[in-house]
Formats: C-alpha cells, sequence, structure tokens
C-alpha cells in the first residue's frame, strides 16, 4: 500500500513538473519571432522588417500553378461555384512584381473569362481583362481596380501580389491569433487609386505567414476582412493556405477561394503572361 502511495504522489508530482516547465516555455515556443526585429520602440521599422521577413520566407519558386474553386455566397446563404485556373511567375530579383494569369473554366456563361496581372511595387499595376462573349482584351484602369472582380468580395487589386515596397508599415502589437501568436501591423497603400486607405494585417510569429487582413475603404470605415486557413507546406519550403475567405461587411456577402494542386517550376515563361495569351488561356 505505501509504494502504491509512493508511486502515485511520485506521478502527479512528475505531471506538476511537466504542467509547470510547458507554462514556461509555452510563449517561447508560440512566439518564436525572426531574430533581429527592431526593437517595439521603433513601430515603423519594426513593422517593415516582420513585412520584409514575410516576403523573404518565400522566394524561389520560380513560376506555380494551382486549381481553384470560388464559391460565392449572398446575404440570403445562397451559394454558387466557379473553376478556375491559375499561374503565377516569379519576380527573381525582386526588382519589381510578380506575374499572374487567372482563367475560369466553369459555369459555362464566364468560361475562358481571363485576369492577367502584372503587379508593380510604386507604379500601379497592369492588368487586362480577356471577355470571350465579345472576343475582347480590356485592359484594367489604375481607377478601376477597387471594383468588385467579376461579382467576387475580391477586388482586381486584391490579386496583385504584396510587393514589399508597395505600403509603408507601423507595428501594432503582438497577440494571440487561433493557437499561435501574431505580429499585427498596419500597412498603408503608396500607390495611386487603391481602394483602401489601410490594411490591418496579421502575420504569424513561426513561420511569416498572412493569417488575416482588414480592409478599410476610402472613409476609413473596416470594409472587408480576409482570413488564411489551412496552410499547407510545398517541397519543404513554400506555405500555401488551401482556403481564403473574404467577408463584406457592408453587404454580408462572403467569397471563399479553395485552393488544390500546387505544382512548382513546371516550366512557364513570359510567353505564358502576355495579352496574346489570353485570347489561348481558354
Amino acid at each position: 500500500m505505501g509504494g502504491t502511495t509512493f508511486a502515485r504522489a511520485r506521478k502527479n508530482a512528475l505531471a506538476t513538473f511537466a504542467f509547470a516547465l510547458t507554462a514556461l516555455l509555452a510563449p517561447h515556443l508560440a512566439h518564436a519571432e525572426a531574430p533581429g526585429l527592431p526593437p517595439v520602440s521603433d513601430p515603423e521599422a519594426r513593422g517593415a522588417a516582420i513585412a520584409a521577413e514575410n516576403d523573404a520566407r518565400d522566394r524561389g519558386w520560380g513560376d506555380a500553378r494551382a486549381d481553384m474553386k470560388m464559391v460565392l455566397t449572398n446575404a440570403s446563404g445562397e451559394t454558387s461555384e466557379r473553376a478556375l485556373r491559375f499561374m503565377m511567375l516569379e519576380n527573381t530579383d525582386r526588382s519589381d512584381g510578380d506575374w499572374s494569369l487567372m482563367t475560369f473554366e466553369r459555369p459555362r456563361d464566364i468560361e475562358g473569362t481571363a485576369l492577367l496581372t502584372y503587379s508593380h511595387i510604386k507604379d500601379a499595376d497592369d492588368q487586362w481583362l480577356y471577355l470571350p462573349t465579345v472576343k475582347r482584351v480590356k485592359r484594367i484602369s489604375s481607377t478601376n481596380k477597387s471594383g468588385p472582380f467579376v461579382g467576387s468580395e475580391f477586388a482586381f487589386e486584391d490579386f496583385s501580389t504584396q510587393q514589399v515596397g508597395k505600403f509603408a508599415y507601423k507595428w501594432l502589437k503582438d497577440e494571440a491569433c487561433g493557437d499561435r501568436t501574431c505580429h499585427v501591423i498596419e500597412r498603408k497603400p503608396l500607390y495611386e487609386d487603391s481602394g483602401y486607405t489601410r490594411e490591418t494585417v496579421w502575420v504569424d510569429t513561426t513561420d511569416y505567414q498572412f493569417r488575416k487582413i482588414d480592409y478599410y475603404d476610402r472613409k476609413d470605415t473596416l470594409l472587408k476582412t480576409l482570413t488564411y486557413q489551412n496552410y499547407a507546406l510545398y517541397e519543404n519550403k513554400f506555405w500555401r493556405p488551401g482556403e481564403l475567405d473574404m467577408v463584406n461587411h457592408e453587404s454580408g456577402k462572403t467569397t471563399k477561394l479553395i485552393w488544390e494542386g500546387y505544382k512548382f517550376r513546371t516550366g512557364l515563361t513570359k510567353d505564358d503572361f502576355t495579352t496574346a495569351s489570353l485570347e489561348r488561356a481558354r
């Protein structure tokens, strides 16, 4: 009996020690921020460094392909779905933005519609929309990029890549985001004709990936929230979200993007990202 009591006491003591050790280490494990970040006393430099770290961890993929499903939900809860193909070409020297081509495959009434984007750092992005019904390539003007993309809650500018130099940054705080800790930074577009005055961005301190973005309109009112979910690691280096959820707080509508079939370094070249390639995309 004495041995049983001693064993139970020893087990309880070990459990208590393990719990205490976990509690001691948990903040450090969850808040493993990148080394060398500027101090919180310099929020602008700290915010810019966090954005640079996010960018640095996503280099070297070259080109990529993926399949995407777009699910539109109106304020009444009714849904409709669209299927797309997505291609990207990396600007490896980071002197300018990446290129992308998005093509609708279903439903039939929108099949063949394609959006080509050349992202830039300080200048307005170049974007062209191919409309198969009129067999015409339409250039999207810089003043119209805040408009909705093909009836979704994503604006044309939301499909531009997030080059570091496109924004001014400010670190706001660190806080819990789900089971992780996130740096919360504010970024303000430096390019003209943005539909947003500012964005609040949550970047996790472990993998430095986006977790959430709040978008504020030109009246500085919260307009939309984008959440990133179901991340997966590809080629042991490149993190990609499996799902993006955009909620419009004014209309009550949502758009969900579901990604699958990511492939990298597939041999895409600049010839695959021209206005002429828009008509061939279908």
